[in-house]
């Protein structure tokens, strides 16, 4: 007799159509926070970043997530529950994604492994705090909103305005075919650099000098 699946694959498959029509609005954000807390191979994300078809692109994450097991479903529906992805897709808060706890055996593990992937939820996305204007931690939903506004120039800002080596912007470019996913890329590098420095009013404030500002209109979204 075939092993029932376990619970969290149980509900993905069951939100799956759901959720490929609400995350394929911005399929590459999500695909960056799932990769950025390795829920996804190194294969895996390679042939996912490949799909040029947003919906496809969904499809094929969440087929991946599925096929690694229990712990890899548990990490994205975690991560689907995170308030960054909740503002950018706020229709997730219409679904279900609650795993119902089966066995009571369970509950003591099941809460370790939830605690682990909180607290690594928020070393990959900081947490919303409250704060004045530009002074919290940018968040990546801000970091993706600034890097679809950087054009040709991006290597030149990461090198003189970031302050980012010349052969970490060569490894970016190797690492990401897209030239948006390269400019978030290297605005989540300068983030995990400055740690608690890595404000989204400091960022507009490097982002702003003379010699490459960008539009305000472009940057302007790090200080609401």
């Amino acid at each position: 007799m075939a092993e029932e699946p376990a619970a969290e694959i149980q509900l993905l498959r069951s939100h799956k159509v759901k959720l490929i029509e609400i995350l394929s609005a911005d399929a590459d954000f999500v695909l960056q926070h799932a990769d950025a807390l390795c829920l996804l191979s190194a294969q895996g994300y390679q042939q996912v970043k490949a799909c040029r078809v947003p919906c496809e692109k969904v499809t094929d994450l969440l087929d991946h997530i599925i096929q690694r097991g229990p712990e890899a479903a548990r990490g994205l529906l975690e991560l689907l529950k995170h308030q960054d992805l909740r503002e950018t897709f706020p229709m997730l808060r219409s679904v279900n994604l609650q795993v119902n706890t089966l066995s009571p055996g369970k509950n003591k593990s099941s809460r370790k492994r939830k605690k682990k992937t909180a607290h690594h939820l928020q070393e990959v996305i900081p947490s919303k705090q409250i704060c004045a204007k530009g002074s919290c931690l940018v968040k990546e939903k801000q970091l993706m909103t600034v890097a679809r506004t950087i054009g040709r120039s991006w290597r030149e800002i990461g090198r003189l305005a970031l302050d980012i080596p010349s052969v970490k912007l060569e490894q970016i470019e190797e690492d990401h075919s897209l030239h948006v996913e390269r400019v978030f890329a290297m605005l989540r590098y300068w983030r995990s650099c400055q740690k608690e420095k890595a404000t989204a009013a400091h960022l507009h404030s490097l982002l702003s000098q003379e010699d490459w500002a960008l539009p305000p209109e472009s940057i302007d979204s790090l200080l609401d």
